[in-house]
Formats: structure tokens, sequence, C-alpha cells
């Protein structure tokens, strides 16, 4: 689309106002204007398109996506957004705001390990994905601008990574690329050019949008269920809290999640503990002590727990029965802490952001609401539901111990990693 109908578009608001809300629209009006111009002037076009990728929130199912568990999510309101254009080469131009300006060329697809956790291991893996799969590939222009914090919890990577798809997606295959499979291709180009293991929770939730459940089963097929529920007519709000903290020295303790499950479920004669039933695992426990350690257990008992949860959860959101649904997020975040463990770091046990976080949760909100750490964990954020006369005394007692405005209140936005239809 030609850049003088775009701002024309952008000053609308009709189609910002559904993506971010419409208190957020002023504030997006200048940002996409800003990216507008500053494409233009850069890469000497004025014909270009804008793409939008959500993060995350993980509500129900900590760490169960890569032992082909369940699990809860929504899109949310912060996104990362990119304007981009063909250029007619083979090569990946990018600036990413607030980084240095990078370029990948699409003439090499192989994965490179000096080039692990990096954005261009990222760009490659999902366009190798892409060709192997026999979806066109090509060079193009872009800028892209992050409102998803790094390390926040809110998945920043897959974020990126589906919106890379999207962009692939429409600028050279019509738009024809299926969400699910954008997501499998981010997870993909995480895993094996990235360098992170990860399940597929995170790109999905991001490439499909709103709230949906996921059913792992299968990962070659997984099952996507839009969950029909209004968080905003409940009362409280979605507050994510990003406590700080460090994930760059954190990947042997993410490793070490699904190597301890999947550990218990080969000593079960199982792939993943997805094929163990609770009372299987439960019964094997004296067996299982001394060929795995007391933490693999633990985990894995975390697993059983959350997975089951998140059915649970979805039929307490279904027959709109939110206080069962707020008394299963507690017993999530129990388990997390307990079982799972991946509320601090083993190798740094004096940091405890996410844990300082709980606790002043639970100090504000007492006996209403719910509060549970979020997504990954070890560091980054911790997710609560906030009754509305309590959100002012919520943010009081967190803010000041992690800085003015970490805490997020968030909505769930029903569009997934998308073309802008300006």
């Amino acid at each position: 689309m030609q850049k003088e109908q775009l701002l024309q578009s952008i000053n609308s608001g009709v189609v910002l106002a559904n993506l971010y809300g419409s208190e957020a629209v002023e504030a997006q009006k200048a940002r996409y204007a800003s990216l507008a111009e500053e494409f233009a002037q850069t890469y000497n076009k004025t014909d270009f398109e804008f793409f939008s990728s959500p993060g995350r929130t993980e509500i129900g199912g900590n760490h169960t996506d890569h032992n082909f568990g369940r699990v809860l999510a929504g899109a949310v309101n912060l996104d990362n957004v990119a304007v981009a254009a063909e250029n007619g080469t083979m090569t990946v131009n990018v600036i990413s705001r607030g980084f240095s300006q990078f370029s990948v060329d699409l003439n090499n697809l192989e994965p490179n390990k000096a080039e692990y956790y990096t954005s261009q291991s990222l760009i490659r893996g999902v366009a190798a994905k892409l060709k192997e799969l026999g979806y066109k590939i090509g060079g193009f222009d872009c800028i892209i601008d992050s409102g998803v914090p790094k390390g926040s919890g809110i998945s920043s990577s897959a974020s990126f990574e589906v919106l890379i798809g999207a962009v692939f997606s429409n600028l050279f295959n019509g738009g024809k690329l299926d969400p699910v499979l954008n997501a499998q291709i981010g997870q993909y180009a995480e895993n094996v050019f990235f360098g992170k293991p990860c399940g597929l929770m995170d790109q999905t939730a991001c490439s499909v949008g709103g709230l949906i459940t996921i059913d792992f089963a299968d990962p070659s097929k997984p099952i996507v269920k839009k969950v029909d529920f209004d968080f905003i007519k409940t009362g409280y709000s979605l507050v994510i809290t990003d406590t700080g903290g460090n994930h760059a020295d954190l990947n042997d303790e993410y490793a070490s999640l699904p190597s301890d499950m999947k550990g218990v479920a080969a000593q079960m004669g199982k792939k993943v503990l997805r094929e163990v039933e609770p009372q299987q695992l439960i019964d094997a426990i004296p067996s299982l002590r001394g060929k795995v350690t007391d933490r693999a257990i633990l985990r894995a008992i975390h697993f059983e727990g959350d997975n089951a949860r998140v059915a649970n959860q979805v039929a307490a959101l279904e027959k709109n029965d939110f206080n069962a649904f707020l008394q299963m997020v507690k017993d999530s975040g129990r388990s997390s802490f307990m079982y799972n463990q991946n509320v601090y770091p083993s190798s740094a046990p004096q940091e405890q952001g996410i844990s300082l976080a709980l606790a002043l949760s639970d100090i504000a909100l007492g006996a209403e609401g719910a509060y549970r750490v979020h997504g990954g964990g070890f560091a980054g954020t911790i997710q609560a539901f906030v009754p509305q006369h309590l959100l002012e005394k919520y943010v009081a007692t967190l803010e000041p111990t992690f800085g003015k405005g970490k805490c997020h209140k968030l909505f769930i936005r029903p569009q997934g990693s998308i073309k802008v239809e300006f």
C-alpha cells in the first residue's frame, strides 16, 4: 500500500482500536506513522505493508507443552510491529529499533552455532523451513518496533518468529500460510537455528490470537480450540509484572525442565509424560528414585497436575465459573513453586525476584484474585488476576520494588500474527 494512503488509514484509528484498545489509539497512531516515515526515508520506498504479531500470556499449563500436554493461553495487546517491502534480492535487511542493523543472506539456509541466540538465526530458520515445505521465500527490507519487552515472559522471541512468518507469507505467498503451521515453523527455527529447546505453546498463541486452549497430544497436529470467555466482564484486570532478571544465562535451567520430565517418562518406557497416567506415576515413584533425581519426579508430578488442570480451567470458563478458575490459577502457581521449581534459578538461589513478587502479590491481594509464575520462569514475570477495587493498591505495592511501569495491564486481543489491513 502507498505511504500516503497508509498514513490516512492510520490516522482514522479504527483498525488500531481493535488491536490495542481505544485508550492506546493516539500512541499507536504516532508509532505507526513514525515507522512509515522512517521506512520511506531509510529505504527510499513509498510502497510497503504493516505487520503485527502479539505477545502471549500463558494462563494455564506451565511447562506442559514440551511433554505434549495441554495449555490455555491468549494473545495480548503488546506486540511487535514490522513495516516491510520486497527488495527483489535474496537478502533480508532488518532494522530493529534499539538494536544494530543486520542482514540475512537467504542463499545460505544452514544452521550455524555461531549464530545461536540471534535474530538472524530465527529469520534464517523460518526461511529454511518455508523453503523445505515448498513455500516461496525472498528478500525484503524491514523495520521492526518491539512492544513486547525482551525477557518479560510475554514471549518476545515467539512473537518475532511468527511475525517473520507472516511477512514471508504475505509478501511472497499470498497470505496462505496457516497460523498453526506458522507456529510450527517458528518452533523449528527456535529449536534448530536459535539453539533453544521449547514447546509450541508460545508460537501458537502468538500466531492464532484470541483466548485458546491447545492440546499437543500429537504435536504435528495440535488441536487448537477458541475459548469463548470475556475477561473484561469479570471486573478483574490481567496484570503482568516484570520483575527484571536476566534470561541470558538461563538456557540450561530451561533445558532441564523438558529433560527432567522426559527422563521420568523414559524410565517408564514412554517418550513423554503425556503418555503416562497420573496414578501410574505415583505408583512408580519408589522405583524411580535413584534412577532419576527427586527434582525430576517432582516436575513430573507438576506436569500431571497442571495438564489436568487446563481442561478443568477451560470447563470452568465455559460454565462462567470464574471463582473456580481463579482457584485453579492459584493451584497452578503453587505447583510451579513447589514441584516444577522454576521460580528462581538453582544456579543463583539468592536471586528471587519472582518469589518476592509473588509474596508482595499475596500481601496486596489477600484472599482475593490469583497470582502465579508466568511463562518460562526463573526470572522475568508473574501473572495476576486483580479485582478492580484492588488494582491501584496492587500496582502501588509492586512497582516501588520493581520499577515504575513494570506492572502491565493487558487484555486478550482476538488477532494473531497478521498483515494489518488498513
